[in-house]
């Protein structure tokens, strides 16, 4: 140290105390954060520091002097050279401790919610559960993923969260390009050809190969299209897509089909969808079906509620919660996504299901302008989470629920304190692992609108119409209403079947006795309505 303060090169021993939101782990030093790649709760490790900020530390793990039984030797070659996976030092129960706590920790730091998150529901499966690969591309030709926090790309051959379709596609345009020499793109000059490499798999095995470019075309089309499908005999088509922007965004602005179809088909939770190179869809299809049950478990659909999905993707909660909803109204802003939700609603025979093409704020507009005010909103945002004006759209529509899936428990607890803001209180949440080994989760929660400030509500009632017979043995006499109305179409009243009540000799509550006036008089239960409450009460087995 100079003069006391922590400098680059320096080797400290630290103990790990816990995790930072990207997996790493975190220690103390002179009062500062140490944020330790490799790191594992409990462990004394010798750490080298490399940098040192004005608040906080980094340092990469020498040695560890008293290991975690939770550390385990990483399978991958590739792990920490790419930026990918996160988790592979330690086994997976550890893993899903740190990712509980992180939800849980947002949620109270950041979302002000006193909630206790119980568990974590992991995947069974924690390799090879990725349906989609986007292998960024540089020259050499070299494909694979970035290096963490750069953009340098490192060459990786096959990737063990991808499935082995996508290394075999990989290898193809790798052989491709070094054969023809074409160019890689340059993410600096703006120059060169090939950008990504993106690959799609469904349940059933087949491929959707789409070849990102800095262009119109690409030289050699039929040689590209023969590497391809003699690398992978399950592949369902071949995609050129076309992004000329100077920008790190990966997909493009159009799209051809250079052979076969230009999109796939999926199961998931029953249903089928269709799946082009631009829609959004979950990349862990068996955790995918665990969240989306857990979204319809919160949103407590009885069949006759009317359901507004913002950010609908495709239709997939959408299509899932109308099997259980009276309406489903999906709203997403990108069109093709929006087609191949009205597809896909057909597709799948579901008529109560209607998708606009709008943001948050058109589609309250329009459904406003329509008469319809949502019972439930769901929202499935993007990692930046919703805008505060999104939160205000939604919480002026009144929904009693707001069901908020989300993939950032960063932003999510920003959310979820905006929307305390506005009345909605945090009921439950449940994190869901749809990404193992790296340091991504999922999590769903359930926000009910609180109750109305009693001070700014005057309240009327007559005692007629207050039932305290919850108290005594037997069916309620709302239930006995209820019964009543269902089999007679008659509506009765609460005076009625107190009267009745008295007659069979059972006792009723102080509410429906003898008025306190002197003479009053009472109206008497009419005989075909006495009739009806008898059968009510030998239903219920009151007589």
């Amino acid at each position: 140290m100079d003069n006391g303060k922590p400098r680059e090169g320096q080797l400290c021993r630290l103990v790990i105390d816990g995790y930072a939101s990207d997996g790493a782990g975190v220690a103390r030093l002179d009062g500062m954060v140490v944020f330790v790649q490799g790191g594992i709760r409990g462990e004394a490790c010798d750490v080298r520091l490399t940098h040192v900020g004005r608040s906080a530390l980094w340092g990469r793990v020498e040695e560890v002097v008293n290991p975690s039984p939770a550390r385990i030797f990483p399978r991958c070659l590739h792990y920490t050279k790419c930026g990918g996976c996160q988790f592979r030092h330690m086994n997976y129960a550890e893993e899903l401790e740190a990712k509980r706590i992180r939800v849980e920790d947002a949620l109270r730091r950041l979302g002000g919610a006193e909630i206790h998150v119980s568990a974590i529901l992991g995947a069974e499966q924690v390799d090879r559960y990725r349906n989609k690969a986007q292998f960024p591309v540089a020259k050499g030709p070299r494909i694979g993923f970035y290096r963490p926090r750069s953009h340098d790309v490192i060459d990786v051959d096959d990737c063990l969260l991808q499935g082995e379709a996508a290394a075999r596609l990989r290898g193809a345009v790798k052989e491709w390009m070094a054969e023809y020499s074409i160019p890689a793109y340059n993410e600096r000059t703006f120059t060169g050809l090939v950008r990504h490499v993106y690959v799609r798999t469904n349940r059933a095995g087949r491929s959707l190969c789409c070849l990102l470019v800095n262009g119109r075309g690409v030289p050699r089309e039929a040689e590209l299209v023969r590497a391809l499908r003699r690398a992978e005999p399950n592949l369902a088509g071949i995609v050129l897509g076309v992004n000329e922007k100077h920008n790190n965004v990966i997909l493009g602005d159009s799209y051809r089909t250079l052979w076969g179809e230009d999109f796939l088909s999926d199961t998931l939770c029953g249903l089928t969808f269709r799946l082009s190179v631009p829609s959004f869809y979950q990349v862990n299809p068996a955790q995918t079906e665990v969240l989306y049950g857990k979204a319809l478990e919160f949103a407590g659909l009885t069949g006759a509620e009317t359901v507004l999905d913002l950010y609908c993707g495709i239709g997939t909660i959408s299509l899932v919660m109308a099997r259980k909803a009276g309406m489903v109204w999906g709203a997403e802003v990108v069109p093709q996504a929006v087609d191949d939700a009205i597809a896909n609603a057909q597709r799948n025979h579901i008529e109560n299901a209607r998708f606009l093409c709008a943001d948050a704020g058109e589609a309250a507009r329009y459904l406003e302008g329509e008469g319809v005010r949502p019972d439930v909103v769901c929202v499935d945002p993007p990692r930046k989470g919703l805008a505060e004006d999104v939160v205000d759209t939604i919480a002026d529509m009144g929904p009693q629920r707001v069901v908020y899936v989300s993939c950032d428990p960063g932003t999510l607890g920003r959310d979820v304190k905006r929307f305390a803001g506005r009345g909605y209180t945090l009921k439950k949440a449940v994190a869901v692992d749809m990404f193992p080994r790296t340091a991504h989760v999922e999590t769903v929660v359930l926000l009910s609108k609180g109750e109305i400030d009693f001070k700014k509500i005057r309240v009327e009632f007559s005692l007629e119409d207050m039932d305290t017979s919850g108290f005594q043995q037997g069916a309620t006499y709302g239930q006995i209403k209820e019964r009543v109305l269902e089999q007679t179409r008659l509506k009765v009243s609460s005076l009625y079947i107190s009267q009745v009540k008295r007659k069979c000799g059972l006792e009723v509550g102080q509410s429906y006795n003898l008025s306190k006036k002197e003479n009053a008089k009472q109206p008497q239960c009419p005989p075909e309505k006495e009739a009806a409450i008898m059968e009510a009460l030998k239903y219920f087995g009151m007589i």
